[in-house]
């Protein structure tokens, strides 16, 4: 129902616009709008086009690490972090595996095996459940890892920005924003534990935990403190560390699987499969999207917006290029595929735009937290849970630090 009020909210406020613009002397608006509609609508099918064969070719790899064992082997080094980060499920609970190998499929980015493995660690921790109607501390903590988003690999953000890239014949590298968005993630999935921890009285300072969480944030601190004091060397290290790390996935993914002795061919053309079929489902969300708001952006809404926005930051900072991006920001939380199309029209007329600084930090925006209302409405109401207590505000607390560090990042990588 959200997406559904902010499509039809986005031609019903281009519309009034333009009526206004009309009255006061720019009787081309409405062309223009119509015009805008038209090309947004021949752009998204075109992305889509070149996400198919970025997706085929992903999640085949996917596939092929997913039969090999590599969520079985996240579970296992996870395993001990997460019971104690959820005391209250009994050891012997079917729970623990569901939501370990859950997380581990949000890490490696595979949201076809993620949702299902996800429902199923609800359905495990409702069983738990004192009160079937009220969520537990377990159920919301499960939520905010999730909303949180962290992910290893980004896949469809780099997908998107390759096929812009390769249509427009622009030169650059589309996976430069893999450690700006791994940053930003890792930021938003802590500041979520810190939250939800603070309010059930989980003890973070465990060693268990303060080994695994520690180890974590020092890599991500001193990764950080080196590129902040080696900014000449950012383009290089972010190409190189980009490059390697992700090609070093597919080459584990393939050992996996050689050492399991599948078909390592047949698993790739299934998981080709799945990601054409996951590209031609993403094709009229894309093209609804970018026309509504192509049709809000010609309208001129959108610049009002930022011009606002921009006033009001104005007031307190002196570079305020951050601004230009905050439409993807806001948009995240309520909608991924409204975030998407924001992050598209960032990115300029024939992508234009797409490696300025506000087409890297929108790219880094999209990646740094999931759809928090969205993944709320379907996990929850898969178990019928009603009062879903603090979870909505734990996960916009986690969203708008990911916010905040993408943002931040982006001046240390860019600005």
């Amino acid at each position: 129902m959200t997406l559904n009020y902010i499509w039809v909210g986005f031609f019903i406020v281009a519309f009034i616009v333009a009526i206004f613009k009309t009255l006061s002397g720019n009787p081309e608006i409405f062309s223009l709008i119509v015009n805008s509609i038209f090309e947004r609508a021949e752009l998204g099918f075109k992305l889509s086009l070149g996400l198919t064969g970025i997706m085929a070719l992903w999640l085949g790899i996917m596939r092929i690490g997913e039969k090999g064992g590599a969520i079985n082997i996240l579970s296992k080094l996870f395993a001990p972090l997460f019971s104690k980060l959820f005391p209250e499920i009994p050891t012997n609970s079917k729970a623990h595996g569901a939501i370990i190998m859950n997380i581990s499929a949000n890490m490696l980015g595979l949201d076809n095996a993620a949702t299902p493995l996800g429902l199923k660690a609800m359905k495990e921790l409702q069983e738990e459940n004192s009160d079937k109607n009220k969520a537990s501390n377990a159920q919301i903590l499960f939520l905010v890892l999730n909303t949180s988003g962290l992910t290893l690999i980004p896949t469809s953000i780099i997908a998107l920005r390759a096929t812009a890239m390769a249509e427009n014949n622009i030169t650059g590298n589309p996976a430069d924003v893999f450690l700006p968005i791994l940053i930003a993630t890792y930021c938003s999935t802590i500041a979520g534990l810190i939250f939800v921890s603070i309010l059930q009285k989980i003890n973070l300072f465990q060693k268990t935990i303060l080994a695994y969480l520690g180890s974590a944030t020092m890599a991500i601190g001193l990764l950080i403190w080196y590129l902040f004091n080696h900014k000449n060397q950012i383009e290089i290290i972010s190409s190189v560390a980009s490059g390697s790390i992700i090609f070093s996935f597919i080459i584990s993914f393939i050992l996996l699987g050689l050492r399991k002795k599948i078909n390592i061919y047949e698993e790739f053309i299934q998981g080709a499969k799945e990601g054409f079929n996951v590209s031609i489902r993403i094709i009229p969300y894309l093209i609804a999207m970018l026309c509504a708001i192509g049709a809000f952006t010609t309208s001129g809404a959108m610049e009002f917006i930022i011009k606002a926005m921009g006033s009001f930051f104005g007031l307190f900072l002196e570079n305020t290029q951050f601004v230009d991006a905050l439409p993807t920001a806001i948009m995240k939380p309520l909608s991924g595929g409204g975030a998407r199309g924001m992050m598209v029209e960032s990115w300029g007329q024939n992508a234009s735009q797409i490696n300025s600084f506000v087409g890297k930090l929108t790219s880094t925006l999209q990646g740094s937290t999931e759809t928090t209302f969205y993944v709320l409405a379907v996990y929850f109401g898969s178990v019928g849970i009603r009062n879903t207590r603090y979870a909505v505000v734990a996960g916009l607390f986690a969203d708008f630090i990911g916010i905040i560090s993408a943002i931040a990042i982006a001046y240390v990588f860019w600005g």
